[in-house]
């Protein structure tokens, strides 16, 4: 009995350790998503890039998540809803890249990936970084995600255009 309640006040003392010392690091807390636990969320995170711009990653306390900066300037979550339909502007940053823009909270933009399962949310501060060299940085690791068939449509097929506009009439003659 001796030896247990050793080992039990051995436990709770690292344990108390263990929480002062977290205390002191520069953990960026993060809820989760919904589909953290996806296994390619994994294979994204293990890759993404030790620095974004000039800023270092940092440490996350939730599965899925990605920070860079101090004070954090651009959060990642992998595992967010997967967007199909949307009325928000989707913007290409690379030939298979494609990001929903949510400008609710700007110039903190929300972009989600867009025909990739998982999807991920990436927040980015406007005033602070290019959000497109910060997505352009972030495609090496969001390549690991699987295609789902989504794309944005071009200006011509938003148009209901199967092709480039028809050429002009000739100018008549005087």
């Amino acid at each position: 009995m001796r030896l247990r309640r050793a080992a039990v006040a051995s436990a709770l003392f690292a344990g108390t350790i263990a929480a002062m010392l977290t205390g002191c690091s520069p953990i960026v807390a993060l809820d989760p998503a919904p589909h953290a636990n996806d296994p390619a969320c994994a294979d994204v995170i293990v890759r993404l890039p030790d620095t974004l711009e000039h800023l270092p990653k940092r440490e996350t306390n939730a599965q899925g998540t990605g920070a860079w900066g101090d004070p954090a300037e651009v959060l990642l979550r992998c595992g967010v809803a997967v967007p199909s339909v949307s009325e928000l502007p989707c913007v290409q940053t690379d030939d298979d890249f494609f990001w929903l823009r949510d400008d609710t909270n700007a110039p903190s933009y929300v972009f989600t990936s867009y025909g990739r399962t998982p999807a991920i949310a990436v927040v980015i501060d406007q005033n602070k970084l290019a959000p497109g060299v910060v997505l352009r940085d972030l495609e090496t690791a969001v390549s690991f995600t699987r295609l789902n068939g989504h794309r944005c449509l071009s200006v011509e097929d938003s148009l209901g255009g199967t092709g480039p506009s028809p050429a002009p009439s000739p100018s008549p003659s005087p």
